[in-house]
């Protein structure tokens, strides 16, 4: 989240708009069922083969659903999970996500497993002000199980039922009598069951582009699926547009069309009686006079409505986008030409841009929708082509990633999107999927542990030091080539020198997918690499690989001296005039030792300092200038984070 944290309760979930907006679902009258079978139809479905991929081919024929259409639609509701019966955040159940949701008030509490003040149903706050939730809205699981003839207790943990009842409901949704894929455009846009016809028609696009391109994975509980692609499917727009569903006014935003991105601004305005007591952000006009090197993300640490509320507070912080959990919604809330108050080191906001995440980071995969990948990978495609922003993960950071500035700010840096945020899947959905680049094993690795499997051990959840039990997106790193040993020290994080921990905030120790790495030895399945000017080893084993081999240039030090490394990159005393205070570039805790190497992450980096302190640049001399140095520096990968170097300390060369 942003660098004024909020509170992070990891036991329990505020319900306080935990699924709000997510499921102010109204949909129009439904329409006549399609082509399911009578009951002995769906005892069939119910009592075939629990093989996933055959459970959904023998729904589709049993339903008429075009089985394309049937797997695209779950995928964007689940990725074909289940979740052990777990419901999302919008309370939707199985692989096709069907919803039982109660109302509830805004005080109510919600937690991984949808229990709260003693029920185990998920529940959605009352707001005064919000659309009326209606039966059919957030019940889609209870008119699923009528029309199959299970419980709907059945339909919550049992796949095979969720499937054959979705299926059930989704054709029920289909008018007229054609069956090509384009003529489901409708039936699909209503079983998102939005109530507007920009959130519906996203839906719509978003499940007939996984149709076109395909797509296999291996489910959360080890299921193989696979749709094939389609090339030739398209959507029917006009079959959504006639739902009738609300349109609300356009209001300019940064951002493709087809996402119907909502404008919700931030405030740029003075609340006390000083220049400087003014917030959100600050105005600028990037790229032309800061360039945007970074996209953040975040995710809120709270639900889509508490986010909203403290977005639009000028004595809070402002951020660009914010995308919501259940159905990928995307709020806009700065201009990315404007600053933003986000990353908790001024130097990254000045050059970022930054995009939250409806979400805790110890909860994972219960907010992690695909809906959320896919609406925010789309809008991170669209800035970084429009600003010019790597597809990499050197420029597509997590919050988590952000250096502190000085050797006091490590300790407190953030920790989001956390350890459960897939970073593979997500770089695959940006078009740059993290691979090796090179065939034989190198000097330079990229860590690719995999995720669904590289269930990987976290503690400190909640308050009996669980974690959900789901895929994670790195490798620890040990103090010797044994599981046994010690995981490597952090002193940012442990001043005393104690070990990293297990711990889900502790990223001292754990090198996440698509960060890159020297390799220094090898012994066995083990790989010692340079980490936090220390050696630290990650498990390599050759029957699961978790790196791949890279082409890359790395820094080495130019002298017999160890070089010091930065938390920014602002510039030589000399640049500043004398109106503006001289910016100090304190070393962080941390050096690169002779002969240690790291990756090279970015060289041509803006040095740099954004002076902005006071309201609309009024009352001070020279404010909102932007001091430009001589003095270069590079951004390295360096422990979990990045950090930059001075280029005059030392030289770059192949890894």
């Amino acid at each position: 989240m942003s660098s004024r944290p909020w509170t992070r309760t990891l036991g329990a979930i505020s319900a306080a708009g935990a699924l709000i907006t997510a499921i102010l679902v109204a949909t129009t009258s439904p329409a006549p069922a399609g082509r399911p079978s009578g009951g002995a139809g769906w005892r069939a479905c119910l009592a075939g083969s629990p093989d996933r991929q055959a459970v959904f081919t023998r729904a589709a024929r049993i339903s008429g659903v075009p089985r394309a259409v049937l797997l695209g639609v779950s995928y964007l509701e689940s990725r074909w999970d289940d979740h052990a019966g777990s419901p999302s955040t919008a309370g939707g159940y199985g692989p096709m996500h069907l919803t039982h949701v109660v109302a509830s008030t805004p005080s109510a509490r919600f937690d991984a497993l949808g229990k709260g003040d003693g029920s185990a149903e998920p529940r959605v706050p009352s707001y005064a002000g919000t659309t009326r939730l209606t039966t059919a809205q957030v019940r889609t699981l209870d008119r699923a199980a009528t029309m199959v003839g299970v419980s709907q207790s059945r339909l919550r943990t049992d796949p095979v039922a969720n499937i054959c009842a979705g299926s059930a409901l989704l054709a029920s949704y289909h008018h007229g009598s054609a069956h090509g894929l384009d003529a489901w455009s409708g039936a699909v846009a209503r079983y998102s069951t939005a109530s507007e016809q920009r959130t519906a028609l996203r839906f719509a696009r978003e499940v007939y582009a996984v149709i076109r391109k395909g797509r296999a994975r291996t489910t959360d509980d080890g299921q193989r699926v696979r749709l094939a692609p389609h090339p030739q499917a398209r959507l029917d727009a006009a079959q959504v547009r006639s739902l009738e569903l609300t349109e609300p006014g356009h209001t300019r935003v940064d951002c493709p069309p087809y996402l119907g991105c909502e404008s919700v601004p931030a405030p740029y305005e003075q609340y006390g009686d000083t220049p400087g007591d003014y917030g959100n952000h600050d105005l600028a006009n990037r790229p032309r006079d800061l360039r945007i090197d970074d996209i953040v993300i975040h995710d809120t640490e709270g639900s889509w409505d508490e986010a909203l509320q403290l977005v639009q507070d000028p004595t809070y912080l402002g951020w660009h986008y914010t995308v919501r959990s259940s159905d990928g919604q995307i709020a806009a809330h700065l201009d990315p030409k404007d600053v933003g108050w986000h990353a908790g080191n001024w130097y990254v906001n000045m050059h970022s841009i930054g995009v939250e995440h409806e979400g805790f980071a110890a909860q994972g995969a219960t907010w992690y929708t695909e809906s959320l990948y896919e609406s925010s990978a789309a809008l991170v495609r669209h800035l970084a082509h429009e600003y010019g922003v790597p597809l990499d993960r050197a420029h597509i950071i997590g919050h988590d990633q952000v250096p502190g500035i000085t050797p006091a700010n490590v300790a407190g840096m953030h920790w989001d999107p956390g350890p459960y945020w897939d970073w593979e899947h997500y770089m695959t959905l940006l078009g740059h999927p993290i691979s090796a680049d090179r065939h034989a094993h190198g000097d330079v690795v990229t860590v690719k542990p995999g995720f669904s499997d590289n269930e990987q051990p976290v503690t400190g959840c909640d308050a009996d030091d669980g974690c959900p039990v789901q895929g994670t997106n790195f490798v620890y790193l040990h103090q010797s080539p044994s599981a046994d040993s010690p995981l490597v020290t952090d002193v940012g994080l442990h001043p005393d020198g104690s070990p990293s921990t297990t711990e889900v905030s502790d990223i001292g120790a754990r090198a996440a997918a698509g960060q890159q790495l020297l390799v220094s030895q090898r012994v066995g399945d083990w790989l010692g690499v340079w980490w936090l000017g220390e050696k630290g080893w990650i498990a390599d084993p050759k029957a699961h690989h978790s790196v791949v081999p890279t082409r890359a240039q790395v820094v080495v030090p130019r002298g017999a001296d160890p070089v010091p490394v930065y938390g920014r990159a602002y510039p030589e005393r000399s640049a500043y005039p004398s109106q503006i205070p001289y910016q100090t570039v304190t070393p962080l805790q941390y050096a690169i030792q002779p002969r240690q190497a790291y990756v090279l992450a970015d060289s041509h980096l803006q040095t740099d300092y954004y002076y902005a302190k006071t309201f609309r640049c009024a009352g001070v001399a020279l404010d909102c200038t932007d001091v430009v140095g001589h003095d270069r520096y590079y951004e390295i990968w360096f422990g979990h984070r990045i950090a930059y170097v001075r280029a005059a300390d030392v030289r770059v060369t192949h890894g």
